[in-house]
């Protein structure tokens, strides 16, 4: 997870704080020593890091603060507004011509994820009813041009190449004139990266920005890649008047500090946050959102907005009901189980839930497609009647399943255990709104707690 270290040190200042009532100036400034450090220890710019903690001390050590009856939470509230500030304050949208095509020119250093992030950003354009263009203007990099034909083909976008014996700025120009002859309301132009910024990359680049005119000029920098992300951002901001800066890699960073300091350095507001190598994971940056999930309190509205894309209303509305009335079998298992994997990997779907970095064994949860394949082939490998019976499975059953599945007879078991706690657990949580719910939140906590993924 983007930030885990840095989400999980502030949270420990945080509690540090609530749990002394009324605060002095010196457990303002001691809190925000350990702020400091942790920013600094995310690889957050040394300058950002300075200029950030002397606007929070300067507004959380005024009366309203000192004086509260809620301290501590006023100061976990400056510093949620001044990290949002810092990434920008409000989520910077793409730019749209008044005439298409909308031009895009992607730009960056060799490796960093430019024609995948080409892709992926088409594939969004194209999910939201757009007909955009991607155009493979890289001529340098060996199969750049066949990696962007093939990435077109898996998201259906069509692709403009010349070969890699035209110029890419010729490239650009007839993929804009193709554009605007097929109706293209969007161009995405994946241009070369070097190993490192030189003349002649930037000469080039420039060429292109002149010929195509672009709306947008997106950088593309990896985040794992920390203060150099930063360092890179700056260089080209100076020679290209950059619109905006797509992260990539943010799911894989721990620190995160790339996201933090790149609009304060250059200006530019980060657009998009890559978190996964698959062409959805892509995700426009909402810095009060980011803001709020390093604090622990969550994105639920990132979360709903996956939901409302992925999942279909009324069979949630049905699954919603067999829940409530234990009906839930393991077909519905099945079913519900390919709904959340339209949401993305679950350790980054838990982080968007408040507090959920606090629950015990939350933070170590990883799931990946072989795991859920596994419970799968369980499922798969009994009859009609035993998944919509679950009663059904005897000892001799459950030994059969494990032979057909590839399992041991003890992940079986294991996994009907979990099974039909689950269904215990949704029942009784369908049910905490009535009269009885506290003691069924009692309960609810008691089944919660043995609740552990079967491999």
């Amino acid at each position: 997870m983007a930030f885990e270290g840095l989400s999980t040190r502030l949270q420990n200042v945080f509690s540090k704080l609530r749990g002394k009532g009324k605060l002095t100036e010196d457990d303002v400034n001691e809190a925000l020593r350990e702020v400091r450090l942790a920013l600094l220890e995310a690889d957050v710019n040394f300058k950002v890091v300075k200029d950030f903690v002397a606007k929070v001390k300067e507004r959380a050590i005024g009366q309203e603060v000192l004086q509260s009856f809620t301290p501590a939470m006023i100061v976990v509230d400056i510093v949620n507004k001044e990290l949002t500030e810092l990434m920008g304050g409000t989520q910077s949208k793409l730019a749209r011509s008044n005439k298409p095509p909308t031009v895009i020119l992607m730009a960056g250093l060799q490796g960093a994820g430019k024609t995948t992030m080409s892709g992926k950003l088409a594939k969004l354009l194209l999910s939201q009813n757009h007909r955009p263009l991607l155009a493979a203007a890289d001529i340098y990099r060996p199969a750049a041009i066949k990696q962007l034909q093939v990435l077109g083909e898996q998201i259906k976008v069509p692709v403009f190449a010349l070969g890699d014996q035209v110029s890419p700025v010729e490239i650009a120009r007839q993929a804009l004139q193709h554009a605007k002859d097929h109706n293209n309301d969007y161009l995405i132009v994946d241009t070369a990266g070097r190993l490192h910024i030189d003349e002649s990359m930037m000469e080039e680049i420039k060429q292109i920005a002149e010929t195509v005119d672009p709306d947008e000029i997106l950088l593309v920098v990896d985040a794992m890649t920390g203060q150099e992300a930063v360092n890179v951002a700056e260089s080209f901001h100076k020679q290209l008047e950059l619109t905006g800066v797509v992260l990539t890699k943010l799911d894989g960073d721990t620190r995160g500090g790339a996201a933090l300091s790149v609009k304060a350095v250059t200006g530019c507001p980060i657009k998009f946050a890559g978190m996964g190598e698959k062409m959805d994971a892509l995700e426009p940056f909402h810095p009060e959102r980011m803001a709020s999930r390093i604090l622990g309190m969550g994105d639920m509205l990132t979360l709903i907005e996956k939901a409302q894309a992925g999942i279909d209303a009324e069979k949630a509305k049905e699954m919603e009901r067999k829940l409530r009335t234990a009906e839930f079998t393991f077909d519905d298992f099945l079913e519900q189980m390919e709904q959340v994997k339209k949401l993305g990997p679950l350790d980054q779907i838990l982080d968007m839930l408040p507090g959920a970095g606090k629950l015990k064994g939350m933070k170590d949860v990883k799931v990946d497609d072989k795991q859920m394949g596994r419970v799968a082939a369980i499922v798969r490998s009994m009859t009609k009647e035993e998944r919509a019976n679950p009663e059904l499975l005897n000892p001799s059953r459950r030994k059969r399943l494990a032979a057909g599945s590839g399992n041991s007879v003890q992940d079986v078991n294991r996994f009907i255990k979990q099974f039909e706690d689950m269904r215990k657990m949704m029942k009784q949580f369908s049910s905490m709104m009535g009269p009885k719910g506290a003691k069924q939140m009692k309960n609810l906590k008691k089944l919660g707690r043995g609740m552990k993924f079967p491999f």
